[in-house]
């Protein structure tokens, strides 16, 4: 009964629904609930800043100029590499890419400040390797993304973030995001 009368669905309507669900979970449409859970718990931080706070200066231009140190949990368990990028969106000429890097082992916890955890492609600042914070004015945000992904990717050193967000398209289980910071002095 509904709202007081009854209500009838013919045998067409239900096969209906039926198929459009099958559809749904054979194209991977609908994910079960294991892999959800997976998608939505995988956790990027660091211990040289918190979560939207400000970026110390030892990690960008003003600094060393060394990347900081990152910590990656709960990666799904399918994951067959990770991909990190880091850009700056309050850029004046836009979206500002300081480091890209593909193919970091999946069982990766930590990246250790100063080093290299993978194929490192090319920043906007055309070098292959982290490029620290330095902006030219104001405070500007910092985003350090990771992705897990079902494949290891076969790219070239000369692959820019736009390069790598296109071979990743299709194999992202996963992805997290830490946000810092920085002003110069």
């Amino acid at each position: 009964m509904l709202g007081g009368k009854y209500c009838f669905v013919d045998d067409a309507t239900v096969r209906g629904i039926l198929v459009l669900m099958a559809l749904l979970f054979a194209c991977g449409c609908v994910q079960n609930q294991e892999e959800f859970n997976e998608v939505v718990s995988m956790k990027v931080t660091s211990k040289a800043f918190n979560d939207g706070a400000m970026i110390p200066a030892k990690y960008t231009c003003d600094g060393s100029d060394i990347n900081p140190p990152l910590s990656i949990s709960d990666v799904p368990a399918k994951t067959q590499s990770i991909a990190l990028i880091v850009d700056d969106p309050d850029a004046p000429m836009g979206d500002w890419v300081h480091w890209v890097v593909w193919n970091i082992d999946p069982k990766t916890a930590e990246i250790k400040e100063d080093s290299v955890p993978g194929t490192e492609g090319m920043n906007d600042f055309r070098m292959t390797k982290y490029g620290g914070p330095c902006p030219p004015g104001g405070t500007h945000r910092y985003y350090f993304k990771v992705y897990a992904l079902d494949a290891k990717l076969n790219l070239p050193q000369s692959t820019n973030k736009v390069d790598l967000l296109s071979a990743m398209d299709g194999h992202i289980l996963a992805q997290a995001q830490l946000i810092g910071k920085y002003k110069r002095a």
